[in-house]
């Protein structure tokens, strides 16, 4: 759930440059070079939740099977193959639920288009019997007593948990210097497409795992990228709600008042259908208190391929110049749209940037005190942040190989919430990315959405300078708490590129009404290579 945008990254690295414990302190740990094994043909690849539901409704297939299916390919090409480390762990469960869905099927019983469909979840997230970690050693045998409010819901519409997907640690909060998609409890999460290239984060494993047909979907969280960035840099499809649409209550939080959680999945249908199941209220998280006012009951009826027809929808140019194959893919997206009868003009948040060092300041003293929440409501074996902070130095070769902990530091010596200088930071970023950023761009020029490049192709993993992030579309949705849909818009040497739709508060259905729209014209998505490397 962490901020990776680079504007927020830079201004981390600068506010940390006179911190403590800033450089590794362990020699740096040699990572693996990836290997060149191509996957076996998956028989179930790229199959939408969809036509699997349809195939089990025909007698053709069950619930056991497809999960068994599952768990055999993740066995042959996250364990060994390519090794993409992208899923933590394997819930012991997944198999018994399966066989569950299948004989209440049997009974006549079908709780609705995702009975029976397994899916990965983010290892922030509660999921009994299995462990909740954020990554770390420090959680490595935290078992929670119940399941996230998210979990259960999906649960109750029939989804199979198959497992938890490896995350950035910590989701990537702890450390200016952090390689995406690295943890110390799952090691190096590994794009598929080109595996020495960045998953990004902090939700790797969910996308990873997704693209490479590892699970039917998977569910990610984001404080400020974490879904947008690592779908799009693995070609699939992200969409981050309205902050209080889903429940955080059981996620192991960065800032409640940026965190969601949202689907990753192949398709803007799939994601439709999972965040279906996910919203709603929920009375131990108080920002869902519009949700059952504001949630759609059906976000798969706005699946409307006729939707960009008369729609206005403003492109970020700015952000369109991250790199000369980024602009070219956008000039194409833009013809797409305008072909389809969409009006596309130029527009601007007026406030872009501006609120980067309020969020960081905002986060610092958001993390330490939800995070102090979280273990004094949980039964974890940590209480605090400072006592984090002491278990990562006595287990610095484990846990501090590659990169340190100033973020943690920081965040630690913050007062508590009460203080002025939070109170004042965390209102103005918001004013200035909502109000008086998204919400003044499209009230401009009356426009349904906006949109922009999600971020640069995949960049090359580098433990021990961490990432090199050149440019994101994604962030002021972030921290405005408003909605972004990333679809699959081409790639650029093989790596893909993501289209990120945003929108105001609560316009999940025409932000997925564009989206699918786009997505039915241009089929963009291509399944991974899994190459070594690039060879030039």
């Amino acid at each position: 759930m962490r901020p990776s945008l680079p504007a927020l990254l830079l201004s981390i690295a600068a506010l940390t440059a006179c911190g403590a414990d800033t450089s590794p302190p362990a020699a740096p740990i040699k990572v693996a070079a990836p290997q060149a094994d191509k996957p076996a043909d998956f028989v179930f690849a790229e199959l939408d939740i969809a036509d699997l539901q349809a195939r089990m409704q025909r007698g053709e297939l069950d619930s056991a099977t497809l999960t068994r299916a599952y768990l055999d390919r993740i066995d042959a090409i996250d364990r060994a193959g390519p090794r993409l480390h992208a899923v933590i762990a394997i819930n012991p469960n997944a198999l018994g639920e399966a066989q569950q869905m299948d004989a209440e099927r049997k009974a006549g019983h079908v709780r609705g288009p995702l009975h029976g469909i397994p899916i990965l979840l983010k290892d922030n997230i509660d999921a009994t019997p299995m462990t909740t970690s954020a990554g770390s050693l420090a959680l490595s045998n935290y078992h929670p007593q119940n399941d996230a409010f998210l979990v259960q819901r999906l649960r109750d519409a029939g989804a199979v948990i198959l497992g938890k997907a490896n995350l950035s640690e910590w989701a990537n909060f702890r450390s200016g210097r952090s390689s995406s998609g690295w943890s110390g409890r799952g090691g190096q999460t590994r794009n598929p497409y080109v595996l020495d290239r960045s998953p990004c984060g902090s939700s790797s494993g969910s996308a990873v795992a997704v693209s490479a047909n590892l699970a039917a979907a998977a569910v990610g969280t984001e404080t400020d990228g974490s879904i947008i960035c690592p779908a799009a840099v693995n070609g699939v499809v992200g969409l981050k709600p309205t902050l209080g649409l889903v429940s955080r209550d059981g996620i192991i939080p960065i800032s409640h008042a940026q965190d969601t959680a949202g689907p990753i999945t192949r398709s803007v249908g799939d994601a439709a259908l999972l965040l279906a199941a996910m919203a709603g209220v929920d009375a131990n998280d108080p920002a869902t208190s519009s949700a059952g006012l504001r949630a759609v009951l059906d976000y798969h009826a706005h699946l409307n391929p006729g939707a960009l027809k008369g729609a206005r929808i403003g492109i970020l140019r700015s952000k369109s110049a991250m790199s000369p194959d980024v602009a070219a893919m956008m000039d194409s997206a833009v013809k797409t749209l305008r072909d389809a009868g969409a009006s596309v003009v130029d527009a601007e948040i007026p406030s872009d940037g501006q609120w980067d060092a309020d969020e960081y300041t905002a986060l610092l003293y958001e993390f330490k005190h939800d995070l102090n929440r979280y273990f004094a409501t949980h039964a974890t074996p940590l209480k605090s942040l400072d006592a984090l902070i002491a278990f990562n130095r006595r287990e610095r070769a484990r846990e501090m190989p590659l990169f340190g902990q100033e973020i943690f530091e920081q965040a630690d010596a913050k007062s508590d919430l009460n203080e002025a200088s939070y109170i004042e930071a965390r209102n103005r970023a918001r004013r200035l990315a909502g109000p008086e950023g998204i919400d003044a761009a499209l009230k401009a020029q009356h426009l349904d959405a906006l949109i922009a490049p999600a971020t640069t192709a995949a960049w090359k993993i580098d433990p021990l300078h961490g990432d090199d992030v050149a440019g994101s579309g994604y962030g002021a949705a972030a921290v405005a708490g408003y909605p972004s849909l990333t679809v699959p818009m081409g790639s650029s040497d093989g790596l893909p590129l993501g289209l990120v739709f945003m929108g105001t508060a609560w316009s999940e259905p025409r932000l997925i009404e564009l989206g699918y729209a786009y997505e039915q014209l241009t089929l963009a998505r291509r399944p991974p290579q899994y190459l070594p490397t690039l060879r030039k």
